[in-house]
């Protein structure tokens, strides 16, 4: 390299730091106290410089909007638009070397050998408590203490499967632990989500400063539930998860895919005779393994608490009865307290005869009186926790309460000294962030994971970091506004690659897909395509409403207008349909009435069916390929958007619809060319088979039981919501004649938008359900779902098309009318059959499980 390219290297390089002015009296983790950078970062940061703002700025944009497509969100509690936060990376990891990192996890994994040690004496022995190492009021009164768990029987005294801790530098450089998370511990998915779209970001960065790879936790993370529960070759492995409403749902759903775990609520499990079943539309399939993410306390109704709706009845008995391997064991989440900390390093002394290799940060249990006085004297400089986690109360810093409040919170620790705990302010280290082309410093802690693997733990070789730029302790949680960070472990060599797929001549048995579906999934699946097609639908009735509404010829010689608002208003469930009339008052009226219609998310209009769509596809994400959920969670933003303008215009609309109803095809295009034929396609379709011909029978009946005086514009609207114009065209050329039109978009089984073609695939699903081997007569559903199929095929095309003496059709309004309850019917039928499991009253012993 020229000494000339040296320079100008150097120069970009001391433009990319000249902004970055590290926080004082704080570990800086990009440059030492000479002002030059830390080894980790010499590779780092040159790279950084070479690529150059511009470029980065690119490669970051279209990392976010990477995430954005991925649909990665952390749902926020309590705000008032039911917010699913994107989540927010920044562009530059935090670089950590491999021997800094060793020192860390030798201490992580003692840590959590200490935990489950800790869990293993106080639901068994309890020699901690009869020998005084630990007062029994930071157990007893302790809500994760689960009493009816003491003594239950844990496989090899396993309690943690998976843990985490919070760590932070002090001033000096030294990390501390923060906290303990052994619950069901939540951002290994977001780390893993993190890695993913940094090394895409800046490959060949991350291929030269030899980064450790994530996948090898994973793997032992799987390897390690495969062979605890393994009570046959192939284990049955279940996520267990809160639902759409945890704040961590994106991660239930991302860990479950990439794990190859099925991802199930409470209401999928089910205990018949100490053993938990899976509830699919094949019957009752035994569970090996539960990986939870429920709250201890919740996980079992029954037992632990009685109006939880996320857990499984019976489950305790279970676990206790030693069919199903819960990970973590239940009643974990007792060692999570910070009042513990203050004991660590007697405890590792009494179990391990050694000294805590990483220190936690200092702590005073205030229920010892020395400590409570400490407390008191220097309440300024400590930040004050209950005890116990509590969702109501969080953590205060003492420096910064006005007096009243200062004096009224020490009588409150006084008055009940064992509810908190006093921790020294740590606010982290401080790292370059990247804002605005140029890097800035930022408050950085981090999150890492250890897992069991045989009689030992393997730390995760990187985790979470958070970022604030806030000066207050950095919050335990992403619902404090911070962002996140993905952290690097920068290897001595090269990084071997790692995969979770099985290695090359691994023989695998060959599977298909059966009827395993959870009812759950198969009940989110059907209405999804319900959704999905009444979208379509109602998308293209309003769009050759708007066409006619602001063509050339406006609506003065349209006799289709006054049915098309007919559809509209039955097809969207509104009381009344829109008389339209020709004055420009009531023409302002129709069109503001037609835009609230289409944008207005607090009634029932378009927007508010695109969120209701969303929130289907959000239930059953990880059923659904990346290329579907990216077209779903795209669907409809500009339409959101536009129902944030004060008076959105129906010129855009049409645009706006015409791009949704493309997207809602290509939807039904990923459905139809990439889903396996399985029962998860087959209730998808199911779904949007029903739609399509209920809303074909009501399109049909409001444009031609009355039809108006001049029906030829009516029919040419009918074809084209029915996306048939061409092939009328090519049949018939120009002559617009009712029975032809009636064949095409009825009875013609031949055309993908006709009700025949809607009803004869529906005969086949319905076909290919799962019924008993002992059912000798057709099912209700076979029998509606025949009898519609057949009366559709001998229809008279002819003779529905006359009108009587009133000039109605009464025979067309007839056949669709019986035709669409016979649909609403079998809607009702598969339901009760297959999705909730609400079927007659049974006598337990008639339940027989599956014997798989």
């Amino acid at each position: 390299m020229s000494p000339g390219a040296v320079t100008s290297e150097a120069h970009v390089q001391r433009d990319l730091l000249q902004g970055y002015v590290p926080y004082q009296q704080v570990h800086d983790e990009l440059l030492g106290a000479d002002g030059t950078l830390r080894g980790q970062w010499q590779k780092f940061v040159p790279a950084l410089a070479q690529l150059g703002s511009p470029e980065i700025a690119r490669r970051w944009e279209a990392s976010r909007k990477l995430i954005r497509e991925n649909g990665v969100t952390y749902n926020v509690h309590g705000d008032p638009a039911g917010l699913a936060r994107p989540w927010e990376l920044d562009a530059v990891p935090l670089l950590l070397p491999t021997s800094e990192w060793n020192t860390i996890s030798e201490g992580l994994v003692q840590r959590a050998t200490l935990l489950n040690m800790v869990l293993a004496d106080l639901y068994g022995p309890q020699r901690l408590l009869s020998e005084g190492l630990l007062p029994p009021e930071l157990v007893f009164a302790h809500p994760g203490f689960l009493r009816s768990c003491k003594d239950l029987p844990v496989p090899r005294n396993r309690y943690l499967y998976l843990s985490a801790a919070h760590l932070a530098r002090d001033r000096s450089g030294q990390w501390l632990v923060i906290a303990d998370r052994t619950r069901g511990p939540t951002g290994a998915g977001y780390a893993l989500e993190n890695r993913l779209v940094m090394s895409r970001m800046m490959p060949d960065v991350f291929r030269d400063c030899q980064v450790e790879r994530l996948a090898r936790f994973f793997a032992t993370l799987r390897e390690t539930l495969q062979t605890s529960g393994r009570v046959h070759d192939q284990p049955r492995i279940v996520l267990l998860s809160p639902g759409p409403t945890s704040p961590t749902y994106f991660e239930d759903a991302y860990l479950s895919r990439y794990l190859g775990f099925t991802l199930v609520e409470g209401g999928d499990l089910t205990v018949r005779e100490n053993n938990v079943y899976l509830k699919t539309l094949g019957g009752l399939m035994r569970v090996d393994v539960i990986l939870r993410r429920v709250r201890d306390e919740l996980c079992d109704p029954l037992e632990l608490h009685g109006d939880s709706l996320q857990g499984v009845p019976g489950l305790t008995h279970a676990a206790r009865s030693g069919t199903v391997l819960l990970a973590n064991a239940l009643g974990c989440s007792v060692v999570e307290s910070a009042a513990l900390v203050p004991f660590m390093p007697t405890l590792a002394h009494f179990f391990l005869r050694e000294e805590l290799k990483l220190n936690s940060v200092r702590t005073w249990w205030c229920g010892d009186g020395e400590s409570l006085q400490y407390v008191i004297e220097n309440f300024d400089k400590l930040v004050v926790k209950p005890s116990f986690p509590s969702a109501r109360h969080t953590a205060i810093s003492g420096g910064q309460l006005p007096k009243s409040q200062r004096e009224e919170w020490i009588a409150k620790i006084k008055h009940r000294p064992q509810n908190y705990v006093a921790q020294e302010l740590v606010t982290g280290s401080s790292a370059p962030m990247w804002a605005g082309g140029t890097l800035r410093a930022c408050h950085v802690a981090v999150r890492t994971f250890a897992v069991a693997t045989g009689d030992t733990y393997e730390v995760m070789p990187g985790g979470l970091a958070r970022v604030s730029t806030s000066s207050d302790p950095l919050a335990e949680s992403a619902l404090g506004g911070q962002g996140s960070k993905d952290v690097w472990v920068l290897g001595d060599g090269p990084v071997a690659n790692v995969s979770l797929l099985h290695p090359a001549g691994t023989m695998i048995s060959l599977q298909r897909s059966g009827n395993d579906l959870p009812s759950r999934v198969a009940d989110h699946l059907f209405w999804l395509g319900r959704h999905v097609e009444r979208l379509e639908g109602i998308a293209r009735v309003l769009r050759t409403t708007l066409t006619r509404l602001t063509s050339e010829a406006s609506f003065a010689g349209s006799q289709s207008m006054g049915p098309l608002l007919k559809m509209l208003a039955e097809l969207m469930a509104f009381p009344a349909p829109l008389r339209p009339s020709l004055t420009a008052p009531a023409m302002a009226a129709l069109e503001a009435e037609l835009s609230r219609w289409i944008s207005d998310p607090t009634r029932n209009s378009l927007a508010s069916m695109v969120s209701a769509m969303r929130g289907a596809a959000t239930v059953v994400r990880d059923r659904l390929s990346l290329d579907s959920w990216r077209i779903l969670n795209r669907l409809g933003q500009e339409l959101v958007n536009q129902g944030k303008e004060p008076s959105p215009s129906l010129t855009d609309s049409l645009p706006m619809l015409n791009r949704l109803i493309l997207d809602l095809a290509a939807f039904s295009g990923m459905g139809t060319e990439s889903m396996t034929r399985g029962p998860g396609w087959r209730f998808l379709d199911l779904g949007r088979r029903l739609e399509r011909a209920l809303q074909a029978m009501t399109v049909i009946k409001v444009a031609l039981v009355e039809p108006p005086a001049d029906e030829d514009s009516l029919l040419e609207a009918l074809l084209e919501i029915g996306d048939s114009s061409m092939t009328y065209r090519n049949r018939y050329l120009t002559m617009l004649q009712l029975p032809p039109i009636l064949d095409l978009l009825l009875t013609d089984e031949t055309n993908p938008r006709s009700v025949g073609f809607q009803v004869a695939a529906l005969l086949g699903h319905v076909d290919a359900l799962p019924h008993s081997n002992r059912q000798l007569l057709r099912s209700t559903e076979q029998r509606l779902i025949l009898d519609t199929c057949t009366q559709l095929r001998l229809a008279d095309v002819y003779a529905l098309s006359h009108l009587d003496r009133q000039g109605r059709r009464s025979s067309l309004e007839r056949f669709l009318l019986r035709h669409s309850e016979q649909l609403r019917q079998l809607s009702d039928e598969i339901s009760r059959n297959y999705l909730i499991h609400a079927g007659p009253a049974r006598q337990l012993n008639e339940i027989r499980p599956s014997s798989t």
